[in-house]
């Protein structure tokens, strides 16, 4: 329940609501224009969660951070400013944190057996705040060779994706919503992200990985906040999980995809109906599957895709089969599946 305080009424306004558990403190906003005076709710939850703002701007933008104040103590909110674009007909809702987390978001390393004896290791990245302020749940991204996505002395020639800088950049710029992420590392590669291998490798994510994921975070479970994404046979992979489970994955990214050896995609994509997925493709040129995955691109416009809408392809010139350049552009797909500045669903 929302109870007024005040509402000042005059110009174009900023609409913005802080969710943070205060208990006994409150929370009032510094702004751009504003950043040595406190700007108070208009409106706050009876429950201490729920801090509503209405804050004057003159231009297209506005950038703020919110404050816990508890007696005489304040805390500025921890990270970069948030954002509000003046011209979004939402309000821009936000989960602040105000205490550095010490702990390594990415660092334990778990293990689940597939049922047939057959172990797989998997890292979760989780966002910074995650334990202090818990308003809020997260899509989830599902990525294939975890071991090349967070550390470079487990990764392939020492080149790692660069996951947790990336997520942390792209926070930052207020351009995605904050996203766990979750590496699976293959237990044998070209078994698992094959066929028919993938087919046991896929009841393992869906039966086993995920229920665990969902019970242990605090996740948005349904297929339009969950996706997956890899590259060449992880790409290869990430597109069969959606076509096969879209009830599960709502969304796929296949970079560099070796499709064609040792799946049956493209038979399966020109003979089944459609499936309500958003995919992202891409591939460099020349020899990194640039053929192959124009190739699918075309099949899927065939079925009904529509670029832009549930279907994404980018071609990089020059661009090689490896993590470094997969690393430089992780964050396309990123942006397409968690982009936007929304609110989260209830």
């Amino acid at each position: 329940m929302i109870t007024r305080l005040s509402l000042k009424r005059g110009a174009k306004r900023a609409q913005i609501v802080v969710r943070y558990p205060a208990g006994d403190a409150r929370i009032v906003l510094r702004a751009a224009s504003e950043w040595t005076r406190d700007i108070e709710p208009v409106a706050a939850g009876s429950d201490g969660n729920d801090w509503r703002f209405e804050v004057p701007v003159t231009s297209g933008f506005l950038y703020f951070k919110p404050m816990l104040v508890r007696g005489e103590e304040r805390r500025w909110a921890v990270g970069h400013n948030f954002l509000a674009l003046t011209h979004m007909s939402a309000e821009r809702t936000v989960y602040p944190y105000f205490s550095e987390d010490q702990r390594c978001a990415e660092c334990e390393l778990l293990e689940r057996d597939d049922g047939s004896g057959r172990k797989h290791r998997f890292r979760v990245f989780y966002p910074p705040g995650y334990h202090e302020n818990t308003l809020t749940r997260y899509p989830v991204l599902y990525m294939q060779d975890g071991q090349n996505l967070f550390f470079p002395n487990e990764a392939f020639q020492g080149q790692h994706w660069r996951i947790g800088e990336t997520l942390r950049t792209l926070d930052a710029m207020n351009v995605i919503d904050k996203a766990i992420v979750v590496g699976v590392y293959p237990n044998e590669r070209e078994h698992d992200y094959t066929r028919p291998g993938y087919e046991a490798y896929g009841r393992f994510l869906t039966k086993i990985v995920k229920p665990h994921i969902d019970r242990e975070y605090r996740t948005l479970t349904g297929p339009g906040n969950t996706a997956v994404m890899g590259s060449s046979l992880g790409g290869v992979v990430s597109l069969y999980l959606a076509w096969q489970y879209p009830a599960v994955f709502g969304m796929a990214a296949a970079m560099s995809s070796t499709f064609g050896w040792r799946d049956d995609l493209a038979e399966r994509i020109a003979s089944e109906p459609g499936r309500p997925i958003r995919i992202y493709l891409d591939s460099g040129w020349p020899r990194d599957n640039y053929e192959v995955t124009r190739n699918m691109h075309a099949l899927l416009k065939q079925r009904g895709y529509r670029d832009g809408i549930d279907l994404d392809y980018l071609s990089f010139p020059e661009a090689l089969h490896n993590e470094q350049h997969w690393a430089t552009r992780v964050h396309i797909p990123f942006q397409l599946f968690f982009g936007g500045i929304r609110s989260q669903p209830a």
